[in-house]
């Protein structure tokens, strides 16, 4: 087992913790790097969806798995950011123009959904953003003059500095360098005192507040940089998926979001990417599982529901800690057997009397 000695704060605050860890992203950069010539472009594709819903997950996993906040209309700052992007670009914007403006017009949502959600928590604040969710959905189909109203809204291609990028690769590229930027800010944000912040909200408010950090000012930090990563996230969608309608941002597009988040592991960047990946293949695992299951349930209607719903409460019943969570306890064990202890990652808290009292 490695054991760190960390002797300065500029060690504590390092990204990269000691030298294996540089050698396993560098090989997981060259790979990403070679996908393009090494893929074929169906599986392309289904990377590019991995990234793109990674970049919605680090949003996601901001607000609920670092500041402890929790959303269930998260569909609505990614329908936000696309259709912003959608507009913006057909009117004749410049791609990286456009996708700022998708991630500021979505901050500034965010911040209008933050604010009221300020006096509630818990289950009132999923119901809260349930609700904005249904009312952006419904704005979406009933702007017609802007958003093309159900009827749909086709997107352009996007072009960077004056050159199209019409081919499968070179979007794949854009996604790419998006999604380390988002990761790098991520976790230079979760290293500097308003990331602690987060962290000290999550994990107690009543204590929080009492070290004299403003409620009010960072979850409300919070729901705007997690609405921006959805609205940047958005804006590369739309221009994936070059079609847009209301029925794509709805409330299931949510509980994606939010199984993303659940099953890669809440509180850890990995588990965004983990998640994401997880819930673009499980439906082609579903998909190729038909042909050896019995025609009564290969062909029944609602079987992705289904089996959505069985890993779900699995995860939440077995394994709380997500798919980066299995990963720590299978490294932990094989770097300290034969004396890795079963019960090392049980999850324990600590009340404090004045929370007892709530």
């Amino acid at each position: 087992m490695r054991f760190i000695f960390k002797t300065s704060y500029e060690q504590d605050i390092r990204l990269a913790r000691h030298g294996g860890q540089v050698f396993w992203y560098g090989l997981l950069a060259l790979a990403l790097i070679a996908a393009p010539f090494a893929l074929p472009e169906y599986w392309l594709a289904q990377l590019t969806f991995v990234l793109i819903y990674g970049i919605a997950g680090l949003g996601l996993m901001l607000l609920a798995g670092f500041t402890g906040q929790f959303s269930l209309g998260h569909a609505a700052f990614l329908g936000v950011g696309a259709y912003t992007q959608a507009v913006l670009t057909n009117a004749g914007w410049p791609f990286p123009l456009a996708m700022a403006c998708a991630a500021a017009l979505a901050a500034i949502v965010g911040v209008v959904v933050g604010l009221p959600a300020l006096r509630v928590k818990g289950i009132y604040l999923g119901i809260a953003t349930l609700a904005f969710g249904f009312i952006v959905e419904e704005g979406f189909a009933r702007w017609e003059s802007v958003t093309g109203g159900n009827a749909g809204l086709s997107v352009q291609a996007p072009a960077l500095f004056g050159w199209p990028i019409d081919s499968s690769a070179g979007f794949y590229a854009i996604c790419l360098v998006t999604a380390v930027l988002a990761t790098l800010g991520i976790a230079n944000l979760l290293r500097a005192p308003t990331g602690r912040a987060f962290v000290a909200i999550r994990d107690s408010e009543i204590s929080a507040q009492s070290m004299g950090i403003n409620l009010a000012r960072y979850k409300t930090l919070s729901f705007a940089l997690s609405a921006a990563l959805a609205g940047v996230a958005g804006a590369l969608y739309a221009h994936k998926l070059q079609f847009l309608s209301p029925d794509q941002f709805n409330i299931l597009q949510s509980i994606d979001l939010l199984l993303l988040v659940v099953i890669g592991g809440l509180g850890s960047i990995h588990g965004a990417f983990l998640g994401a990946a997880f819930l673009i293949a499980m439906p082609q695992l579903i998909s190729l599982s038909k042909d050896w299951l019995p025609d009564a349930i290969g062909q029944a209607p609602g079987l992705q529901a289904v089996v959505y719903g069985g890993v779900l409460i699995a995860f939440v019943l077995f394994e709380p800690l997500g798919m980066y969570g299995r990963w720590l306890k299978m490294r932990t064990w094989l770097q300290m057997f034969p004396f890795y202890q079963r019960g090392m990652f049980k999850r324990q808290k600590s009340f404090q009397k004045s929370d007892r009292l709530k």
